[in-house]
């Protein structure tokens, strides 16, 4: 079998970047072959094949024709004749044009070592046009591979910019724009892939509640990067810092949607953005259907995050009050997670990146205090329903009237 390895595991092992799975081409087979040698046919739109031993997916190597708009407008064609060269043609950056025999002779047509020596994101040939995702992958390589140093061709920026234009990003369906942000808050560097569709024009059109933030004021006083834009992508970036989990990348990304909406005249204040945005953020996450884990925590993150930074000065009631809707006493729960995009939040600004936040361990230990108090009295017949709920309330109030009276008196 004449079999090359492909893609992004040839393209990382020359970065010594981790390679993830791999992926072949075989060239000079037929579906009944290859089913033939023990392969299990798993593609639906063109011949995909599992290894019998390596379950390593094994494509016949096939050619590409544009026939309608959208990421599924192709008509494939997979056939003994097609060439590994054309093959490689039909993908979307030089960088994943690359091929490896077997024995490790990289093969490449089409220039794809000398723009990973130069650090170059560009398109293999016109084709890539035709193609609206290839504007979300172009953004999330940027994600994964800002921290190398790689940039985006003048030339393969200026035909994104034209993709923008003619309205193909139009075609792309919300199951595949999530698909990619997904990937893309998983990376190093998430904020590129932001940074990338708005330098191409797409952002407004695929996340206009992101763009809508871009030009926004805030005060230079607490927000010297001014911007709420910027701000957004900062927090982003330092939420990529502070924990792996995608979910508290994404609710520090959006929980400032709120501002885009507040008053010119009130400008660069922003009274009621945390409740404002609530509307917003559930449109944004219906429209890309975002898993409810990732929803959940943003719409806490959004209307609860001023109060974690003002934590000190709430009320004792108030705090339980704020504990209780973040779900901190239940067994299971995102709060740890809601601290952490607080403080993402926080350290989201020009200058204040390496400033501690104390207010996380004030209320980790509020919540534990208040989670702890001793409810053995309310069982016993005396109290029904929701008065039980209100004597616990009433409890960890007093639980944590306390804690604050003794912290004052250790300061």
């Amino acid at each position: 079998m004449e079999k090359y390895l492909v893609g992004g595991a040839v393209r990382d092992q020359l970065l010594g970047y981790p390679v993830k799975e791999r992926d072949w081409v075989v060239v000079g087979e037929t579906p009944e072959s290859m089913i033939r040698q023990g392969f299990r046919a798993v593609g639906k739109d063109f011949p995909v094949f599992l290894h019998p031993q390596s379950h390593e997916e094994y494509a016949l190597a096939r050619t590409e024709r544009k026939t309608s708009p959208g990421y599924k407008g192709f008509r494939v064609h997979a056939d003994i004749d097609v060439t590994l060269e054309q093959d490689l043609k039909r993908r979307d950056l030089t960088i994943n044009a690359l091929a490896m025999t077997p024995e490790g002779e990289v093969i490449d047509p089409y220039g794809g070592r000398d723009d990973l020596d130069k650090r170059l994101f560009r398109h293999v040939s016109p084709a890539f046009a035709e193609d609206p995702v290839r504007i979300l992958r172009v953004a999330r390589f940027a994600a994964r591979y800002r921290h190398l140093g790689f940039k985006l061709a003048s030339d393969t920026r200026e035909m994104m910019e034209g993709m923008v234009s003619v309205g193909e990003v139009d075609h792309l369906v919300p199951e595949r724009v999530w698909a990619e942000l997904l990937k893309a808050l998983n990376e190093t560097s998430p904020s590129a892939f932001f940074y990338t569709l708005l330098d191409c024009g797409a952002l407004a059109l695929i996340f206009p509640e992101i763009y809508s933030l871009f030009g926004v004021p805030q005060p230079e006083k607490y927000h010297p990067e001014i911007d709420t834009g910027v701000h957004a992508l900062m927090c982003l970036e330092q939420a990529a810092l502070l924990s792996p989990k995608p979910e508290v990348r994404f609710a520090a990304l959006v929980h400032d949607l709120g501002k885009a909406l507040s008053p010119k005249d009130n400008l660069p204040h922003h009274y009621g953005h945390e409740t404002k945005g609530l509307p917003v953020l559930e449109a944004l996450c219906n429209r890309l259907r975002v898993p409810n884990a990732f929803k959940s925590l943003a719409l806490h993150v959004m209307q609860y995050h001023t109060h974690c930074h003002k934590v000190t000065e709430l009320k004792p009631s108030t705090l339980v009050d704020l504990l209780n809707n973040l779900g901190a006493f239940k067994q299971r729960n995102q709060f740890p997670e809601f601290l952490l995009a607080c403080e993402a939040d926080a350290k989201g600004r020009t200058g204040l990146e390496n400033n501690p936040y104390p207010q996380a361990a004030y209320l980790q230990a509020a919540a534990k205090t208040a989670g702890s108090v001793d409810t053995s009295d309310l069982t016993d017949g005396r109290l029904q329903g929701a008065e039980i709920g209100e004597a616990i309330r009433q409890l960890r109030i007093k639980a944590i009237t306390d804690m604050t009276k003794t912290e004052a008196q250790c300061r």
